[in-house]
């Protein structure tokens, strides 16, 4: 390859944050949330309801919800946790404990008092750290594809979880991940929702929003920082921290959906999160679909979260 060729290689890989901000009925706007800009899509009105999405997603991971939560009176805030997409990507702060203070920022910004807090993957462990962390903000709380923090280290010692997280934890080399995830215009983020998802999951319109987010400037080191934090943090100071804040009983009513074939989190490894639930717990189990249970059964998704919501 001659060197004008690769300097144009290099040019198809530079994407401009404003890939990300994709047209729907919701709006795009900036958030200043513990010492960071955090950008939202925001739609309808009514109690807050925050969706914190995953890895190696952005908040268009939850577009079907945005709608289906705002059309049942709602109002319905989806940000790019720090680090992704439109959002800002500072070198540090990417511990849970950062990141759920960061959204615990972003409910009073939005003026209001608490929120029903959702996430996915990733952001389920982001929402289970809010949730035992600030509990006056959390008014109920659903996770996704997430089990709860203690539940899945302790997993992790199992030889099923480990073979499953054997992606997230080959994360821990410095910056050859990085250059994986983006090589051949991000092919392998496409391999990683391929592998984790269920039948038919991503679509290629799915497929290529991700691939293009994850090429954003320094996206991809910002999303794997919070899974080498997790790994490096378990005989530090800061993961004793974080083990303590954890153990604190969920408050929060907590809603629990998680898919049949979720190869990256295991069933098994989720179920047993309610025993870290001291308020009323519910365990819904999603037949057929993969870890990207918001995009692969968004009905079924939206139908639950409406229920739980509403029942607040």
């Amino acid at each position: 390859m001659t060197s004008g060729s690769a300097h144009q290689k290099a040019e198809r890989r530079l994407v401009e944050e404003s890939a990300t901000l994709l047209d729907g009925p919701w709006e795009h706007h900036d958030v200043s949330a513990n010492g960071v800009r955090l950008h939202v899509a925001e739609l309808g009105t009514g109690p807050l309801v925050v969706l914190l999405h995953g890895f190696p997603q952005f908040w268009w991971a939850w577009r079907h919800q945005l709608v289906d939560l705002a059309g049942s009176g709602f109002r319905v805030v989806a940000p790019d946790l720090r680090g992704y997409a439109a959002s800002d990507k500072p070198p540090r702060g990417y511990d849970a404990l950062t990141q759920a203070a960061d959204i615990a920022g972003l409910i009073r910004a939005l003026g209001e008092r608490d929120a029903v807090v959702v996430g996915h993957g990733w952001g389920g462990h982001v929402a289970w750290t809010l949730a035992a962390a600030h509990p006056a903000l959390v008014r109920r709380l659903a996770v996704v594809s997430s089990p709860h923090p203690l539940r899945w280290s302790a997993a992790l010692r199992g030889t099923g979880q480990h073979r499953a997280a054997g992606p997230l934890l080959r994360f821990q080399l410095p910056w050859l991940p990085e250059r994986w995830l983006v090589a051949d215009d991000a092919r392998n983020v496409g391999a990683l929702l391929h592998s984790w998802g269920g039948p038919d999951f991503p679509d290629e319109q799915a497929e290529r929003t991700y691939r293009t987010a994850m090429q954003i400037l320094a996206a991809p080191h910002c999303a794997l920082e919070p899974y080498r934090w997790a790994v490096r943090s378990l005989p530090r100071s800061d993961g004793r921290r974080f083990r303590r804040v954890v153990r604190r009983p969920i408050d929060a009513p907590t809603l629990q959906l998680h898919g049949s074939l979720d190869r990256c989190a295991l069933p098994s490894t989720a179920s047993g999160s309610g025993r870290y639930v001291a308020a009323a717990y519910e365990w819904r189990l999603l037949d057929g679909v993969g870890h990207f249970a918001p995009e692969e059964a968004p009905a079924a998704v939206s139908g639950e979260l409406v229920r739980w919501c509403k029942e607040a």
